[in-house]
């Protein structure tokens, strides 16, 4: 039997550790907890811990979770791939997106945000180690179209995520994470009001706070191997 709670408990003290040991701020590093292809009773004990971010990568599964609930104080992020019919139920019913890699969809995401929803959370998905069968954009096209979502209504461009190349070294899992920060910080030096670095999984959380995550995804961890 996974024990949720436990784990849990464990990687909040193991993210405070990391946080501390790149003597960074307590409370500086935000724990997504990856909940995808896990039962909604699974989902409400981490809640009941105190938990409240939960990141998901299929719509429909989400939504049929967020529904049945029963919560209003729990924040959705999705973290998939999103498809041109899909955004609809992610701008009706999620807080945030991390994954975005074309205006097209950042486009239908505003125009379908419900205007008493508030604005909707979204990040750019970089494919930073440029992986042919991976989402997201290039480094290079990053600024670009985050000038462009920044001005779109009903979205507000918190910032970046990657998903790297997995490295068991932890100098190698450092590289891609410095390389996110550059782009970050360039894209606050072209005046962009960005703060969120979405970065970081199970086996490689303690590098990309090193190199300044600000939210770290972690599922295996919290709720055990997935089928």
């Amino acid at each position: 039997m996974i024990r949720v709670t436990e784990n849990f408990r464990k990687i909040q003290e193991l993210l405070a550790i990391a946080t501390s040991e790149a003597k960074r701020p307590p409370g500086s590093v935000r724990l997504l907890s990856v909940s995808k292809k896990k039962p909604l009773a699974a989902i409400l004990e981490v809640a009941d811990a105190g938990q409240r971010d939960f990141g998901e990568n299929f719509v429909q599964e989400a939504v049929e979770k967020i529904k049945n609930s029963g919560r209003d104080d729990l924040i959705w992020h999705f973290i998939g791939h999103l498809q041109s019919n899909k955004t609809r139920d992610v701008a009706e019913h999620f807080q945030w997106v991390h994954t975005i890699d074309r205006l097209k969809i950042a486009k239908r995401l505003s125009a379908q945000r419900p205007h008493d929803a508030g604005d909707l959370n979204v990040c750019l998905e970089v494919n930073i180690d440029d992986e042919p069968q991976k989402s997201g954009i290039s480094p290079g096209e990053v600024p670009k179209l985050a000038a462009e979502i920044a001005a779109l209504p009903r979205l507000k461009l918190r910032g970046l995520m990657c998903l790297p190349i997995i490295e068991a070294d932890p100098e190698q899992q450092l590289i891609p994470f410095a390389k996110m920060r550059a782009l970050h910080e360039k894209l606050r030096a072209e005046g962009l009001d960005v703060d969120t670095l979405s970065m970081g999984m199970s086996a490689d959380y303690a590098a990309a706070i090193k190199e300044g995550a600000t939210i770290v995804r972690v599922g295996t961890a919290i709720f055990g191997k997935r089928e």
